[in-house]
């Protein structure tokens, strides 16, 4: 049985020298296997065995009563997949106590690969095709994947499998659409789709986990001509770029992106802003570039059926006749 994790072997015996322990874990593989007695007929004993970047061979650990006193060391585990854990410390209980090692899912104790202990990937940048992996998958462990100027005209499905992914940036690709599994990425936080050929965006996107995870999306220079009404589902959004498409409006609920405090959608074609637009609290409006019919675009032209106060009337009339 083997395990990745960060370990730390402790030295129990440095207090009394008045030393401390490094307190920090290093990543290692931890192999639970029986070494083989040359010559012998008989089964050889259990060992654990502790493989890092700078010991790869191995240090190899007697798993008896007594083995958590030998040279007065122990070993802190850190770091590694919990199911995966508790198999690895009842395998290594049972050895611990004797019992038949039948039932207990041992490894050979050989030296791990490099690839095994390294720590795991957190983030990857490619921004050429010829560094674009084609027989291997992407690190599940990734939480930020950039895959720039590589001329993908698709989504790979390899990137839809990384669970942990926070940031996608697709940018500059010649991608038309979007697939409606992308929204499977729970934790996806920030999708850079700049300069892309998109021209629509998809509905049900609207309605899978990104409602609850996507805080900033990028379509600028694109083609898109409209966002659905489904967009306004997005509710944990904070920065919305839509410059350089062709929309010519945008979706009239907009106004319910309440956490909404970042907009661009310079040269577009919007003649006009919906309604609901003023009920949002931005920090940075830009729409430059935009065919906007009035010169105020944010004052709604509406008659109220009720009479309207001396004020009200007065501010209408300043603000019509400038």
């Amino acid at each position: 049985m083997r395990l990745q994790c960060e370990v730390e072997v402790i030295n129990r015996m440095l207090p009394t020298f008045g030393m401390r322990n490094r307190g920090k874990g290093t990543r290692a593989v931890l192999s639970l296997g029986r070494q083989e007695e040359k010559g012998s007929g008989q089964r050889g004993l259990i060992y654990l065995m502790i493989c890092t970047l700078k010991d790869k061979a191995g240090s190899r650990y007697k798993v008896s009563p007594d083995c958590y006193h030998d040279n007065g060391r122990a070993s802190s585990v850190s770091r590694a997949d919990v199911c995966n854990l508790k198999n690895f410390l009842s395998a290594v209980g049972l050895a611990h106590k004797g019992t038949d090692a039948n039932p207990v899912p041992l490894s050979r104790l050989i030296p791990a690969k490099t690839s095994e202990i390294e720590k795991p990937r957190a983030k990857l940048i490619i921004t050429c095709k010829k560094d674009y992996p084609l027989t291997k998958n992407f690190p599940y462990s990734l939480e930020h994947l950039q895959v720039s100027f590589c001329k993908l005209v698709r989504v790979d499905m390899r990137m839809l499998c990384l669970k942990r992914l926070q940031k996608l940036d697709l940018s500059n690709n010649h991608i038309k659409k979007l697939p409606k599994t992308i929204g499977d990425l729970v934790c996806l936080q920030e999708l850079t789709l700049h300069n892309n050929f998109l021209e629509t965006f998809e509905v049900e996107l609207c309605h899978s986990t990104l409602r609850n995870s996507l805080k900033a999306l990028d379509l600028s220079e694109n083609k898109l001509k409209a966002l659905p009404v489904q967009f306004c589902n997005l509710r944990e959004l904070v920065s919305l770029k839509v410059d350089g498409n062709e929309l010519i409006q945008l979706p009239f609920g907009i106004g319910k992106l309440s956490k909404l405090r970042f907009l661009s959608a310079t040269k577009n074609k919007l003649p006009h802003l919906p309604n609901s637009f003023r009920m949002l609290s931005l920090e940075k409006l830009d729409l430059f570039g935009n065919p906007l019919v009035r010169a105020t675009p944010m004052v709604p032209d509406i008659q109220l059926k009720v009479p309207l106060s001396l004020l009200e009337t007065t501010s209408r009339a300043t603000i019509n006749y400038r």
